[in-house]
């Protein structure tokens, strides 16, 4: 469920007057809501650098943001309340955000590792948790003022020449092969150039998911496409 647990959403729905239900049922706007407020706000990440708010974040929703700012906290060898307030925000001032990434990741794994239940869920929280300061690290590291690549968008008549040829192409053999062929490589170029732009674009949600949403539709589209005309071409050969 994201990590929202069924305590925290019969919770909100209770402050807002509203039957509570099973949390399997929770909309995407409630779980967007939820973190914005049960989470995001009690970690300030509006106030934390980019990288190390992801950083924190994801250690509220899995522990909670009293547990993950204690951790932030103790990287910062400061008073470790569960409370960022401005003492703490004061002491990131001339610090490394990766190496409060690092430290703060640091101090999460190893307090999982102390809990009873680590035989079972070691594999898991331990992939979670160096996901984590993969994504942080470069979020910190990703410059920001550098401008995106220039898109070359094809002219109206040249869409509707490489169209025909297209079509064309499908009605034989090797076409309709290489059409396929051509909606796999579509499929890597669109990774290769998420992977490219990700140090230049803060993926954050929802554009982390509209971005994905896009690139998917993308292939789904052309492998439908390639389908299509390769049908159309064994039925004329028929």
């Amino acid at each position: 469920m994201k990590g929202v647990t069924q305590r925290v959403y019969d919770g909100w729905r209770k402050r807002r007057s509203v039957p509570t239900r099973s949390v399997r049922l929770i909309a995407a706007a409630e779980v967007e809501a939820i973190y914005r407020v049960q989470y995001w706000d009690a970690i300030r990440g509006d106030d934390l650098p980019g990288g190390l708010d992801y950083c924190v974040f994801d250690a509220a929703v899995n522990s909670g943001p009293g547990q993950a700012a204690k951790w932030l906290q103790r990287a910062l060898d400061v008073s470790a309340d569960g409370q960022i307030g401005e003492a703490t925000l004061a002491a990131l001032k001339g610090r490394a955000v990766t190496e409060i990434i690092e430290a703060t990741c640091d101090r999460r794994l190893a307090m999982l590792r102390g809990l009873r239940t680590w035989k079972t869920f070691g594999v898991g929280w331990s992939r979670r948790v160096a996901e984590v300061r993969s994504v942080a690290r470069r979020m910190a590291l990703a410059p920001r003022d550098r401008a995106l690549p220039p898109v070359t968008v094809p002219k109206p008549g040249e869409v509707a020449k490489a169209r025909a040829a297209d079509t064309k192409l499908s009605r034989t053999p090797e076409g309709a092969g290489g059409l396929l062929a051509g909606a796999g490589g579509f499929a890597a170029v669109i990774a290769e150039q998420a992977e490219r732009l990700a140090p230049l674009v803060d993926f954050s949600a929802p554009l982390k998911w509209l971005f994905a949403a896009l690139m998917l539709a993308g292939v789904v589209l052309t492998l439908h496409g390639a389908l299509r005309r390769i049908r159309a071409g064994e039925a004329t050969a028929c």
